[in-house]
């Protein structure tokens, strides 16, 4: 009588336990229990990190549910998340799904961001949204480690293209050849200093005359500014003189083309007069006559020569030779 009075009441102290157990789960579980009222919706990506089944879905760091199934899709490529969601908390069709992780080493999670547009529809029982992978710390661990080795390959380079400057451009000689052209450049710029002096007192010395003949070379850009326009009146006023005259050369031009054609062909009287020896002899003695006859003229006068005329002849006198250069009237 007395045991079974001790294991009724172990009994009701064991269902006392289970009973406030269970309260215990229901009011502090982080998730969804088998007595809420949820929904599921997909979520589809193409890597799920260290996910696991039962991880928690929160919304503003609030748990909202878990992630019931994960599968892999047929072609390898796609993962397929299965999230139970409370009924009371809904999701719109514009919020953003991204897989996160508690801490530097924590457990990974699903992530709801809802957004601020709140003209989008609620998630319906089962439709599918879009996740993008989560944050891969070995990935950027390895991206890290070769952006490490191309930088330790550029400074081995670098430090080639150093050893390759010192060696043919910092050597000894170059360095000599540099002081010498500094020291070049500095004498240079001494006698330009130099030169600048001496062409300052030049034009201090000398600013009268630079200015008189300053004011000369205005006057004179006036008056050939002047000339220029007579210039361009005259030939306003006399381009059709000037075109009558350009065409009366042109002309000349050619009558003296076709002159000195028939001189040298011989025709006309001045080819005539070249080309004939015996009229060009003929014509040397006519000029011969006439240099005495205006010899006569000039000693004599016109007077004296026609006295002479008039004076009787007894005896004729002999030929005269035209070739001879004596006076016909002695």
């Amino acid at each position: 009588m007395q045991n079974s009075r001790i294991e009724t009441k172990v009994g009701i102290f064991m269902l006392i336990t289970l009973v406030l157990l269970g309260t215990l789960l229901v009011l502090f579980s982080k998730g969804v229990t088998r007595f809420a009222r949820t929904y599921e919706l997909q979520l589809l990506t193409t890597d799920v990190g260290s996910l696991k089944k039962g991880s928690g879905v929160l919304m503003a760091g609030y748990a909202i549910g878990n992630v019931t199934e994960i599968e892999l899709g047929d072609n390898g490529e796609v993962v397929k998340l299965t999230l139970q969601i409370q009924r009371k908390y809904q999701v719109r069709t514009n919020a953003v799904f991204i897989i996160e992780q508690s801490g530097f080493l924590g457990d990974q999670y699903v992530a709801v961001y809802p957004s601020t547009n709140r003209t989008a529809r609620f998630f319906n029982d089962g439709e599918t949204a879009v996740c993008p992978p989560p944050f891969n710390l070995q990935a950027v661990a390895r991206n890290a480690a070769g952006f490490i080795e191309r930088i330790d390959d550029t400074a081995k380079r670098l430090n080639a293209a150093i050893d390759d400057v010192r060696r043919l451009v910092l050597n000894e000689q170059t360095l000599t050849n540099l002081a010498i052209t500094v020291d070049t450049m500095r004498t240079a710029s001494e006698r330009a200093l130099i030169t600048v002096e001496d062409i300052h007192e030049l034009v201090a010395t000398n600013r009268v005359p630079l200015s008189i003949t300053l004011s000369n070379l205005v006057l004179f850009s006036g008056q050939l500014e002047d000339v220029s326009g007579s210039v361009e009146d005259l030939l306003a006023t006399n381009g059709p003189t000037l075109s009558a005259a350009v065409k009366n050369i042109e002309s000349s031009t050619v009558i003296l083309e076709s002159l000195l054609g028939d001189i040298q062909t011989g025709r006309g009287l001045a080819g005539t007069l070249l080309k004939n020896e015996a009229v060009a002899g003929d014509v040397a003695k006519i000029a011969q006559n006439l240099s005495v006859t205006t010899s006569n003229l000039n000693r004599l006068g016109l007077w004296g020569i026609l006295w002479k005329a008039k004076e009787p002849r007894t005896n004729s006198p002999p030929a005269q030779n035209l070739s001879s250069p004596k006076d016909p009237f002695r």
